[in-house]
């Protein structure tokens, strides 16, 4: 087998290792989570007991061992004191109890002796204070010659007792030394073995977390491509416990039921506009037929009925094309991201309004000094026309609009004032909510749906923007928008190679004009005239 197909072999082996063994529900996992972490640190207490138990027996034995020592070596150094002391007084007194006495002596201290060899066989001292007691062993008989050669031996017998004794506490003293560093070690291994087993608590304890919070960051992905309608791509399978793979499954059952439901008013919608527009069509027509005289002269009461029934329907008309454009905003997610001179934009949005602004005769103040920019077109202009067309349902007849435009950096400003009535406080809050509509009387012959200005908001929103009612120094109503500039390499954007290196000229061109010509600056008036 070839080395490829070995390592396929093993990761096949492995994954199929772990699907088998892995958790079956969350509280198997969370139970094997605080087992596995909780693992190395009882590792890491079973090591430090041992170790713990070994010095206290170590110090334990060492303790013991050097107290019969040291004691062992004080008495070495008192029976030769007594060895001489009693051989001196045989020497004068010649009695056989203190014969006897010596003797015994000399029994006690070779027995001590050779307990002591174990210890210092390798010592000068002892191997010379062993060799003297060799020659002390036997006491001579009273004889003044042989007696006082005897005792002419003692001279330096205490003093080599004395040196053993002092070499054994320097050895007790190497010893608790020796000991003292193998606590050390011992104390410095243990400090080691619980930095790498905290250590690797912690990264089973990440590790864990990771695969409990895994699957809940992946359920929480699919809520909130739930939420904002981003359902278009396939949804994949969570990895977990039981129960969150089956919330997953319930999940993306959900998901597909919401697409069916939303496939289904998308229909009835465009049915039911089909439907709604033919006949509403036909109404129009046979008005317009009426009103032109086609069908014979229309005396005052017929012309007003028949004037009524144009409104009505224009304003039904208004209702299903605006309820249309609402659904296919909220089901449309996609920016078409192009470059486009603001300028032009705000003068296409208003020659579509020049009858109504005429009719109104209000007084218009734009911006026609041209700024590129780069979003997405087609959503620009519809902010603009339902910030137009709300200034002219709202606005004083013969009042003023005013639109200004400025670059701040990256963003685009965009303000939209006119005179008239102040928004209510109590309005505010609730201005951009879908069918909302405030306590301000709507001017002109048809009734708004409360659809325009959340439309808006939700068109900047959906470019990254805002859209806001701001204070104005000059107009009592002043609507801010700002946007971005747009990245073309955004998902679903549009490419328009075409204007590639506009967004450089119009940043030159930018920097040679000032901002005050844009925002606050003698743009050119336009006033139209009531007809």
């Amino acid at each position: 087998m070839t080395p490829m197909g070995i390592l396929h072999r093993a990761i096949f082996m492995t994954t199929e290792f772990s699907r088998r063994w892995r958790p079956r529900s969350l509280l198997q996992l969370v139970l094997l989570a605080f087992v596995v972490v909780m693992l190395p640190i009882a590792v890491l207490m079973f090591q430090a007991g041992q170790a713990l138990s070994q010095l206290s027996t170590l110090a334990d034995q060492s303790a013991r061992e050097a107290v019969e020592e040291t004691r062992r070596a004080r008495m070495l150094s008192s029976l030769a004191l007594q060895m001489e002391r009693s051989a001196r007084q045989y020497a004068v007194i010649e009695e056989q109890g203190l014969r006897d006495i010596y003797d015994q002596k000399v029994q006690q201290f070779g027995e001590l002796l050779q307990q002591h060899e174990p210890l210092m066989r390798d010592n000068p001292d002892f191997q010379s204070l062993d060799q003297r007691f060799q020659e002390l062993q036997r006491l001579p008989q009273a004889s003044v010659d042989d007696m006082d050669a005897f005792l002419a031996r003692f001279s330096g017998f205490a003093t080599e007792s004395d040196a053993v004794r002092n070499a054994t506490n320097a050895l007790v003293d190497a010893r608790i030394a020796d000991i003292r560093d193998q606590a050390n070690s011992v104390k410095a291994r243990l400090w080691m073995q619980t930095a790498a087993l905290v250590s690797a608590s912690l990264i089973l304890m990440l590790f864990f977390t990771w695969l409990i919070t895994r699957p809940i960051r992946q359920i929480e992905r699919r809520i909130f491509g739930l939420g904002s309608g981003d359902c278009d791509h396939v949804p994949t399978r969570i990895q977990g416990p039981a129960e969150l793979v089956q919330l997953g499954d319930r999940l993306t059952w959900l998901s597909n039921r919401l697409s069916e439901l939303e496939a289904q008013k998308q229909q009835f919608l465009r049915h039911m506009s089909h439907e709604l527009k033919t006949p509403l069509a036909s109404v129009r027509e046979g008005t317009s037929l009426l009103s032109d005289g086609v069908a014979g002269e229309l005396n005052e009461r017929q012309s007003e009925v028949v004037r009524l029934i144009d409104e009505n329907g224009q304003e039904l008309q208004t209702l299903i094309e605006q309820l249309l454009d609402y659904n296919l905003l909220q089901n449309s997610r996609r920016m078409k991201v192009a470059s486009f001179d603001v300028a032009t934009v705000i003068q296409e949005v208003l020659a579509k309004h020049r009858l109504a602004l005429d009719n109104k005769g209000m007084q218009v103040k734009s911006p026609h000094h041209p700024l590129q920019w780069q979003a997405d077109r087609e959503r620009t202009v519809r902010i603009l026309d339902n910030l137009v067309s709300n200034a002219i349902a709202y606005g004083d007849d013969g009042g003023q609009l005013v639109i200004r435009v400025a670059q701040q950096r990256d963003w685009l400003v965009l303000d939209v004032a006119n005179s008239g009535e102040p928004i209510a406080e109590i309005d505010r809050e609730h201005l951009f909510e879908a069918f909302y509509q405030g306590s301000a009387r709507r001017k002109g012959p048809l009734k708004g749906s409360g659809i325009g200005l959340s439309v808006a908001s939700d068109c900047a929103r959906l470019q990254d923007g805002e859209l806001v009612l701001v204070d104005d120094a000059d107009l009592p109503v002043c609507f801010r928008l700002t946007l971005p500039w747009a990245n073309r390499a955004a998902p679903g954007s549009q490419q328009d190679a075409a204007h590639g290196s506009q967004h450089d000229r119009a940043q030159h061109d930018n920097e040679a004009a000032p901002d005050e010509s844009l925002l606050g600056g003698e743009g050119r008036k336009e006033t139209w005239s009531v007809r």
